[in-house]
């Protein structure tokens, strides 16, 4: 199969075929890929699917109304929990992040409604030939990380914005040529 060139080990290249780049409208799915790519921050994504089940299990299945009544004592726990990336900023992060995200949820009705609403609905298809024509940040993820930042959202820069958008679809990066590019490229 071809695949983008990033997709090497086991993990990534399962990531790339199942996952990335894929129009995700399950809120627990959003809210999971809020947390992970918050915590890939400075580290590189294998490190984060290679942890993945540890956080499925110290987050609570990405249930954002049980992160949400995480405690300091919840905290303090997880920053002894070696299976997921112990940064006190992180893990808090995660906790505040899960309440706004229920806060968005009842302004919204769903995450979905709002999150793919900077998207008008539907992803956006680019056709980057090489990794190089991938961009790290785009305007809409500059106007996307500036409203969670308003909410309240935590780690949530630009390009983890960015990176997000990829890793639930609102955003098509697969390179032309892979057999994973979406409806104006190719394949899926």
């Amino acid at each position: 199969m071809a695949r983008c060139p990033w997709a090497r080990s086991a993990a990534g290249i399962e990531y790339h075929d199942r996952e990335w780049g894929v129009p995700q409208h399950d809120d627990a799915v959003l809210f999971e890929f809020l947390i992970l790519e918050g915590a890939q921050a400075g580290l590189s994504w294998e490190t984060i699917l290679r942890k993945r089940e540890a956080y499925r299990e110290a987050f609570a299945g990405f249930d954002a109304a049980a992160v949400a009544r995480f405690d300091r004592r919840r905290v303090r726990s997880l920053m002894g929990n070696a299976g997921i990336v112990r940064n006190r900023l992180k893990i808090e992060s995660a906790v505040s992040n899960a309440r706004t995200f229920l806060s968005v949820q009842a302004e919204f009705g769903t995450f979905d409604r709002y999150v793919w609403g900077f998207v008008g609905g539907r992803p956006i298809v680019n056709r980057p030939r090489t990794m190089a024509e991938v961009p790290a940040r785009t305007e809409v993820s500059d106007v996307l990380s500036k409203d969670l930042k308003r909410r309240g959202f935590r780690f949530v820069g630009s390009t983890i914005c960015y990176a997000y958008m990829q890793a639930v679809g609102m955003v098509d990066d697969h390179l032309v040529g892979c057999e994973r590019k979406g409806p104006a490229g190719k394949g899926r």
